[in-house]
């Protein structure tokens, strides 16, 4: 069963991405969105900001994650059609170590490889492979376990 759709904006860099080390799991598919191309959204729960928070009662549709920097989100929305189901993760510490001299993270920012454990763990799953090769995996999983997420 397909967990999640990843789309990219193509200025993504692969090397720097927390979800590259996932590809070519069964239960994952990735696309770069490029100039012209779009995807159609319907069918998916949409993770994205200022929407109902997701939970199990989602677990029936695939995710559609779009991994991107926030300044550039808007770019990669704007390559969807038809109509997803919006969903939210609820506001957790992040792990990674962000430097943005542009734009300031939104409350509740993660890394793409977190949001996607995150919403995992909210469907009733919580895979830890997911988290396989995340550098900062034990950290994060220590933050989410000091916040109630998880237990001990």
């Amino acid at each position: 069963m397909l967990l999640a759709t990843i789309i990219r904006h193509p200025k993504e860099r692969r090397s720097k991405c927390s979800l590259t080390s996932l590809e070519g799991r069964a239960d994952l598919e990735f696309f770069r969105a490029r100039p012209g191309w779009s995807f159609n959204a319907s069918e998916h729960t949409v993770l994205g900001l200022d929407a109902p928070v997701l939970t199990e009662a989602d677990a029936g549709r695939p995710l559609l994650l779009l991994d991107s920097t926030w300044r550039l989100l808007s770019q990669l929305e704007s390559c969807l059609v038809g109509e997803g189901v919006r969903r939210s993760l609820p506001a957790v510490p992040t792990a990674y170590p962000r430097v943005s001299k542009v734009t300031a993270d939104p409350l509740g920012g993660l890394a793409s490889v977190e949001a996607l454990f995150l919403a995992d763990l909210l469907l009733g799953r919580g895979d830890v492979s997911l988290l396989k090769d995340y550098h900062w995996k034990s950290l994060f999983l220590q933050g989410l376990q000091d916040s109630g997420w998880i237990a001990d």
